[in-house]
């Protein structure tokens, strides 16, 4: 089977490390720190869980040991802080990722990159242009906001989140768009599917599901420090996708028309992001995404300017 390794043992890569293994979906998971003995001791517990699991060979090692790997997952970086946004991070992370990323593509540079690091949009630029392969690079993107989307709106209409199609687009952050013109159950709009089922459903119910969907994390960091255990699915199942080359449509983070990596529906599978879905938005949606895409703009001057690092 494949190989897996993890760059960053925090809380983000840590869970992460734990799904995948749980998953199975890899022979071998690697976990590296600039923290030698936390990765130790992360690979040590989550090995143990492996062996209740499926046996998945877990280990700690070094830059060097990441060859061989068919995916790496980066997840160094520094927390983010309560009340802090996202894009504020910018600045401290890319200077860990202009040490990590010659040490990762001198051993592996044919593996697919996974970015989890926050700002993950702009740390997924950031990667990038770093990168000898930039198409082999993707961010984990909206898939976390895809899921609370979904997950809320099985929680209005009583329906698995699995079965509800619903997709959060642009930046991972205060500016992401919620597509109301095509979340659907069955083929039928959301409000629709909720007439068959005798509710009601308005636009004040709308505002309500969004506000919760971009407050959730910060709502999450006030009550435990930090948000990890979402983001660790959702890395995981980026990872089977790009392992059983899936082609699962999954919002991750990539090169867009905008002219900056953001969240769009993206078929990903063996090479990373194979193709990328335009997907029919309402006008006000289209003009939420464009602003999206602009703050993201903004956001990477005087640090990145047509996919070169200014630093």
């Amino acid at each position: 089977m494949a190989k897996v390794s993890v760059i960053g043992t925090g809380f983000v890569g840590a869970s992460s490390a734990f799904a995948i293994a749980l998953q199975g979906v890899c022979s071998d998971l690697l976990l590296v720190d600039a923290n030698p003995e936390r990765a130790r001791a992360e690979a040590a517990d989550i090995s143990h869980g492996a062996a209740v699991a499926n046996g998945v060979r877990v280990h700690s090692g070094d830059y060097q040991d990441i060859a061989g790997s068919q995916v790496v997952v980066i997840a160094a970086g520094v927390n983010q802080k309560p009340g802090e946004s996202r894009l504020a991070l910018l600045s401290r992370n890319a200077s860990i990722f202009q040490d990590v990323l010659p040490r990762l593509c001198a051993v592996a540079a044919d593996a697919v990159v996974v970015v989890a690091t926050n700002p993950v949009d702009i740390m997924t630029d950031v990667t990038r242009a770093l990168h000898p392969n930039p198409q082999r690079v993707l961010g984990t993107g909206t898939v976390l906001d895809t899921a609370r989307f979904r997950d809320l709106l099985g929680r209005e209409s009583g329906i698995s989140p699995r079965y509800i199609h619903a997709n959060v687009l642009g930046e991972h952050g205060d500016s992401s768009v919620l597509c109301w013109q095509y979340a659907q159950v069955a083929g039928l709009s959301f409000a629709q599917y909720l007439a068959t089922i005798g509710k009601t459903w308005t636009a004040q119910d709308a505002a309500r599901v969004e506000e919760k969907v971009r407050g959730a994390a910060a709502t999450i960091i006030a009550g435990k420090q930090a948000t990890y255990y979402g983001i660790g699915a959702a890395v995981a199942k980026i990872v089977e996708a790009v392992l059983k080359d899936s082609r699962a449509v999954m919002t991750v983070s990539g090169a867009s028309d905008f002219g900056v990596s953001l969240a769009l529906p993206n078929v990903v599978g063996r090479d990373g992001i194979l193709h990328t879905i335009t997907p029919s938005l309402s006008k006000e949606e289209k003009s939420k995404l464009e602003r999206s895409a602009e703050i993201l703009r903004t956001s990477q001057k005087g640090l990145l300017e047509n996919g070169k690092l200014l630093v």
